[in-house]
């Protein structure tokens, strides 16, 4: 049989390194062509690579949470049938090591560039033969397991409905809880059984305060329930029989927390300091009447041709950049340094910032100017979608030309972004509110937002930002005035 030795590959975008997030497999699992084995983060996103070998997984040779450089192996594949022997313990080398060794199995080493090319990407490599083989994960219920997900839902929901002095049970030593376990968890007598010591969530809360092990401490609470005053006595009185008594009340010990900065985050924040301090940003703003936009909106999502895709203000906005830049091609360019050129796009990818759980990423719907506007809603929809699930490939990051950061999801109303590496300028879309607001000569209850827009004071100046902005600007307060673009 051979043994296939699969290498960190380049994804693509001159990647050098990686982090191993999850195993897809373990020893023992047989794959396919193109099944997925793990999930890696790189600078810019989250990758499943799949499998450029059938066989079975010999050999696992990166731990999960590991980064490493590109060629590294990280698993290794047998084209045989043999079971895959049990680990042994090692032993001396004895004479019979140099025939074993010359017995051994012929490794071989996949290389990407040997595939078909130097830089070539794996993903999608070879034929697609069918969906990847998986078996189920096994360990601890966390909050990244269904198990988990379903207990936090149950203590989550106890306190939702007004049950905060619900009774919890804690197990003893504190062992990982197995699936099965955290979902048959039940209530008995006004507790939750799932092991032997019985403590309501305060008192819980004050035990990991005091650093008092709940299994040391002798419960007196009916039907053995760990009370409060049981936690204090064995802390020694606790800060809750000091306050009692008049006493300064200890306070719990908090140390630092260091987390390291990795993939996505550590390449937008390199991004975003090599822009801050290479672009000199001009920001300035505009408040705007959107009521407008805002019935648009409406009327749009009760059309049958949307029915299919999320309309929002957003996607009137898409368009409304789209169309100024008609007027103001500079804000779909880019200032060359080293030719020292300004190199204006045939097409506009607009790019939507996204807040995800590894970092902000900034993927881009390419040409989107020249799309029906039924065609932007659903590139847009599938782009968050994407980007939320964090699975934005670097291709689909790869070559905006100018970017909306939209922070009124946030109830924010404006900032002065900071321009994405690579393009020229940035708007921020602020929150949609209602406000009085002075139409026809009457004060009114409107709808109002805030556009921000920075932009590289190098090669645009004041005029054509505030040519660019007021454009937008009088889309979103008319947008019947689209027409005349």
């Amino acid at each position: 049989m051979t043994v296939h030795e699969y290498k960190l590959p380049d994804v693509g975008e001159g990647l050098t390194e990686a982090e191993i997030v999850t195993w897809k497999v373990k020893i023992g699992d047989v794959i396919r062509v193109n099944d997925v084995v793990v999930e890696i983060e790189t600078a810019k996103s989250l990758v499943e690579l799949p499998s450029p070998y059938a066989g079975t997984v010999t050999a696992i040779h990166v731990p999960e949470g590991e980064t490493i450089e590109v060629g590294t192996p990280i698993i290794s594949v047998s084209d045989g049938t043999d079971p895959v022997p049990a680990a042994e313990p090692e032993s001396p080398a004895t004479e019979g090591d140099a025939q074993a060794t010359a017995a051994k199995p012929e490794v071989d080493h996949y290389n990407p560039a040997a595939a078909g090319g130097e830089n070539q990407t794996l993903v999608g490599y070879g034929p697609k033969s069918g969906a990847a083989m998986r078996r189920a994960r096994r360990g601890p219920a966390t909050a990244r397991t269904d198990a988990g997900s379903a207990t936090q839902l149950q203590v989550q929901g106890s306190f939702a409905m007004g049950q905060a002095d619900t009774t919890e049970v804690v197990p003893a030593d504190e062992p990982p809880v197995p699936a099965v376990e955290a979902r048959s968890t039940t209530r008995r007598s006004g507790a939750w059984s799932v092991g032997s010591v019985l403590a309501k969530p305060p008192v819980r809360k004050l035990a990991r305060d005091l650093g008092v092990d709940l299994a040391s401490v002798n419960p007196t609470g009916s039907g053995g329930v760990v009370t409060a005053e049981d936690v204090e006595a064995a802390a020694g009185g606790g800060f809750r029989g000091a306050a009692r008594r008049g006493e300064e009340a200890p306070r719990p010990s908090m140390e630092d927390r260091r987390e390291p900065v990795k993939g996505v985050r550590k390449m937008m924040a390199q991004a975003m300091v090599d822009s801050a301090f290479s672009i000199p940003h001009v920001t300035e703003w505009v408040t705007v009447d959107v009521t407008r936009t805002m019935r648009l909106v409406e009327r749009l999502r009760s059309d049958r041709a949307f029915a299919d895709v999320r309309v929002s203000p957003l996607l009137v906005l898409a368009r409304a950049v789209c169309l100024a830049m008609r007027r103001t091609p500079e804000l779909n360019a880019h200032w060359d340094d080293a030719g020292q050129e300004v190199v204006y796009s045939g097409s506009v990818n607009l790019g939507i910032a996204a807040a995800t759980p590894r970092g902000l990423v900034v993927p881009n719907v390419k040409g989107a100017d020249a799309m029906p506007l039924v065609d932007l809603a659903r590139e847009l929809g599938s782009l968050t979608a994407t980007a939320r699930d964090g699975k934005t490939q670097p291709a689909e990051m790869a070559g905006g030309t100018f970017t909306i950061t939209n922070v009124g999801v946030f109830g924010v109303d404006a900032g002065t972004p900071i321009i994405n590496p690579g393009e020229s300028a940035i708007l921020c879309f602020g929150a949609v509110r209602k406000q009085p607001w002075v139409h026809k000569g009457k004060i009114r209850a409107r709808d109002v937002t805030t556009l921000a827009l920075s932009f590289d004071h190098r090669f645009i100046d004041g005029a054509k930002g505030s040519q660019f902005l007021a454009d937008v600007a009088a889309i979103m307060e008319d947008p019947a005035s689209a027409l005349t673009f």
